[in-house]
C-alpha cells in the first residue's frame, strides 16, 4: 500500500488554485470547527501560534476527518522539527524565513529519505506510515510531500530565482508582513512599493512553474495577487475572525441602553 495521496499538492500540480485560512488559536476544538468551514486547506501555525508538537498533532487528528487539507508551519527550518511533523502526519510542511538557496536545498532533503535526502527511517513507528500498515511508506511518500517555502524578507527576494531553480520545492510563499518590516513599513503590508515587490515575486515564482502563496486579508490585495498569479491563498485567520466578530458585537450591545 502506498502514502496516502496528497490532494493540496496534486491541485497545486494541476494548476488549480486553493483557498485557506491560518489556525492560531492553537486548539483542537476551534480547528476542528474551521474544519467544518469549506476552506481548501487550514495552516497550524507552529510559528506565531503557541503551538508545540503534541497540539500540531492533536490538530492533525482532528482535521484528518475534514474536507481541508492540513498544512504545518513549523517555527523555524531545522532538520529534527521537519522529522517531527511529517513523522506526526503532516504531508505538507510551510518553512518560514528562507532566505538562501542554500537553506531551501537543506529544506528539501530534510523532507526527502535517503538516499537523496536526510529524513530518517523510522516510520514504522509513526502516524504517518499508520503505524506500519502503509507498507510501501518508505518508498512513496517523498512524492506525496509538499514543501512550501517562505520568502520574506529583502535578501529573500534576492535569491528567490536562486531558490526556484531548486528541484523540491512546490511553492513559494511571499510573506507580506515581514516583507513589510524589512522594507520600513512595519504594519503597512499595503504600502505602494511593498505591493510592487510581492506582485512582482508572485509573478516570478509562477514563471518558474512553481505556486506562488500569500496571506491577504484586503481584498483588493487578494485580487491583484490572484491575477499575479498566486495559486495557494489564505483568506483569513481563526484569531482574527473570532477578534472582530466579538469586538462588533461587543460594540453593537456593550453600553447601549435597553
Amino acid at each position: 500500500m502506498p502514502a496516502p495521496i496528497n490532494p493540496f499538492k496534486t491541485a497545486l500540480r494541476a494548476g488549480k488554485t486553493v483557498f485557506g485560512c491560518w489556525l492560531g488559536l492553537a486548539d483542537t476544538f476551534s480547528a476542528e470547527l474551521m474544519g467544518t468551514a469549506g476552506f481548501d486547506w487550514l495552516v497550524i501555525d507552529g510559528e506565531h501560534a503557541p503551538n508545540d508538537l503534541r497540539s500540531i498533532l492533536a490538530q492533525l487528528q482532528v482535521l484528518e476527518a475534514s474536507p481541508s487539507h492540513a498544512i504545518v508551519r513549523v517555527p523555524t527550518g531545522e532538520t529534527y522539527l521537519m522529522k517531527q511533523v511529517l513523522d506526526a502526519g503532516a504531508q505538507t510542511v510551510l518553512v518560514p524565513m528562507v532566505d538562501s538557496a542554500d537553506q531551501a536545498r537543506q529544506l528539501v532533503r530534510d523532507v526527502t529519505y535517503p538516499p537523496h535526502g536526510d529524513r530518517g527511517v523510522g516510520y514504522a513507528l509513526t502516524r504517518a506510515s499508520a503505524f506500519a500498515q502503509i507498507a510501501d511508506y518508505g518508498t512513496t511518500a517523498d512524492e506525496q510531500v509538499c514543501l512550501l517555502v517562505q520568502v520574506e524578507s529583502l535578501k529573500g527576494l534576492a535569491a528567490l530565482d536562486a531558490i526556484l531553480a531548486i528541484d523540491g520545492i512546490d511553492g513559494v510563499f511571499i510573506g507580506p508582513a515581514d516583507l513589510a518590516a524589512d522594507m520600513g513599513h512595519m504594519g503597512n503590508s499595503l504600502q505602494p512599493d511593498v505591493q510592487n515587490k510581492i506582485m512582482d515575486a508572485l509573478r516570478r515564482i509562477a514563471a518558474a512553474g512553481k505556486a506562488p502563496g500569500i496571506l491577504s486579508t484586503d481584498d483588493a490585495m487578494t485580487q491583484n495577487a490572484l491575477k499575479a498569479g498566486a495559486r495557494f491563498v489564505a483568506v483569513g485567520a481563526d484569531s482574527l475572525l473570532l477578534g472582530q466578530a466579538a469586538r462588533r458585537l461587543a460594540d453593537k450591545w456593550v453600553g447601549s441602553s435597553i
